[in-house]
């Protein structure tokens, strides 16, 4: 059974879409959340990410995907003048679960945890990533379906828990996107809906989610690295694509 998410004023959208595999509901969902903000703040204003900080995560990542690349790029390319801090290409990523800042996590307890991954029992999936809208600190790709990716965070959570690590946000507030630029400044959110809005059109690219990696996170000047620390297959699955 998938978990219920809820409403949360530190998520966004604070609301969830009302259908989880519903691909034209939460792409209007994601898009009338954006429409609505009046203001957007700059991204790397929020405390927390100092130069020297590392911080375990569980993302999905792209570096193999050609086609999310080409669609990246072209936005960013069409958003230019915007000078907003454009991910790079091999940084397009999903965030899933926190697992903990690295001084707080040691060696023995992240191979705990990746032992306990090696176990993982979740099927491979596909995601539509659907160009474009926003939050109030970035531009990403609204995802769909989400029902597949709120099963796997709650599956990351309970490893997580077992293997005693600090975790994130729970399930209940977990809002899958993919993000494409950051943005760096306060400044009125009309000019940029304006702009995103143009590239609405474009057709969403698919996505085949066959593993899940555990990575070691840090942030440089305006983009976020990490180093891989283990990639997790997941299971084959004999499921249509969408």
């Amino acid at each position: 059974m998938t978990p219920e998410l809820d409403v949360d004023p530190r998520a966004f959208p604070p609301t969830p879409p009302p259908d989880l595999d519903d691909a034209r509901g939460i792409v209007e969902h994601d898009w009338n959340a954006f429409a609505a903000v009046d203001r957007m703040a700059d991204h790397w204003s929020r405390p927390g990410w100092s130069a020297g900080r590392r911080a375990y995560y569980w993302m999905l990542t792209f570096s193999s995907c050609p086609a999310l690349i080409s669609r990246a790029r072209h936005c960013q390319d069409e958003l230019a003048q915007l000078s907003m801090d454009a991910v790079p290409e091999d940084g397009l990523h999903v965030t899933m679960n926190r697992v903990g800042d690295v001084a707080q996590v040691p060696p023995a307890q992240i191979q705990h945890l990746v032992g306990l991954a090696e176990h993982l029992a979740f099927d491979s999936f596909q995601l539509a990533a659907h160009p474009l809208a926003g939050s109030r600190g970035a531009l990403r790709f609204t995802l769909s379906p989400w029902r597949q990716l709120v099963g796997l965070h709650a599956a990351l959570g309970a490893i997580g828990s077992k293997a005693g690590v600090p975790g994130g946000k729970p399930t209940s507030a977990f809002r899958p996107h993919l993000g494409v630029q950051y943005n760096n400044c306060e400044r009125p959110a009309g000019p940029v809906i304006e702009r995103v809005e143009r590239l609405r059109v474009l057709s969403p690219v698919l996505l085949d989610i066959t593993s899940v990696d555990l990575v070691e996170l840090r942030r440089e000047a305006t983009s976020y690295r990490w180093d891989l620390v283990e990639q997790i297959p997941l299971r084959v699955s004999g499921a249509a694509a969408l």
